[in-house]
């Protein structure tokens, strides 16, 4: 069995004009970007091949990325069920124009299937907890997971009540 802490993986890069919005900042679908790979490396270490994202499921912005900024996105497992995973990421920046503390910009958790040969899901390991800071996020994790499935029969029981010609999926 392998432990969460023993999945971190980080990755960093310099942001550039071309990433760049209309205000100057850092579009948040480069930082999407990252994170999701960040995450998949962590998903596809773990489940010893390919792994899908299945689900963005919470991304917060806290403060803008600008260019020249270094960017440092850090993830690791946080729970694992039969075939499926949740990474959280963090994501940081060293300020290209001044020498301070990283500077927290986002934060997101992610949920991927392991893939087997025959393309159908495959069963993952269980993760070892150990410390207190890993059973807390596992524990968190369930949460998301329980509020994920909720709101998914929520909505398919929504549909079976009152069906409309002119409901569009989004």
């Amino acid at each position: 069995m392998t432990t969460p802490s023993k999945t971190h993986v980080q990755m960093s890069r310099i942001m550039n004009a071309t990433e760049a919005n209309l205000l100057g900042n850092i579009h948040g679908g480069n930082l999407m970007k990252a994170v999701d790979d960040t995450a998949g490396v962590v998903a596809n270490r773990y489940a010893g091949g390919p792994a899908v994202t299945a689900a963005l499921d919470e991304m917060t912005f806290l403060t803008p990325v600008r260019v020249g900024d270094i960017v440092h996105t850090s993830a690791q497992l946080n729970w694992a069920g039969r075939s499926s995973m949740e990474v959280g990421v963090r994501v940081e920046v060293d300020r290209w124009d001044e020498i301070t503390e990283r500077v927290h910009v986002a934060s997101a958790y992610l949920v991927f299937v392991a893939i087997g040969e025959d393309g159908k899901p495959k069963h993952v390991p269980p993760l070892d907890l150990e410390t207190p800071e890993e059973k807390r996020r596992f524990r968190e994790a369930e949460i998301r997971r329980e509020h994920r499935l909720a709101r998914r029969a929520a909505i398919e029981a929504s549909r079976e009540i009152e069906p409309s010609d002119k409901a569009v999926d989004a």
